[in-house]
């Protein structure tokens, strides 16, 4: 758990970074998918404190994959 939990926090640096150099629709999907793997590795928590950040990472990779492309 403690590995999946750390990548995660890898994902979204790298996002955050990614993001922050410009390549938007990249930074969103790896933030995206630190959250998700973050909100799975809680699944000790109540429902709503997995099914809520699931949700919203979910939503993210999706908004970021319908984003068009700016150029």
């Amino acid at each position: 758990m403690r590995v999946i939990s750390y990548s995660s926090y890898a994902f979204v640096a790298a996002g955050v970074l990614a993001g922050a150099l410009g390549l938007v629709r990249t930074g969103s999907l790896l933030i995206a998918v630190g959250t998700g793997f973050y909100a799975i590795s809680q699944r000790a928590q109540r429902k709503i404190e997995l099914y809520l950040p699931l949700a919203i990472s979910i939503s993210l990779f999706v908004l970021a994959v319908a984003l068009p492309r700016g150029r």
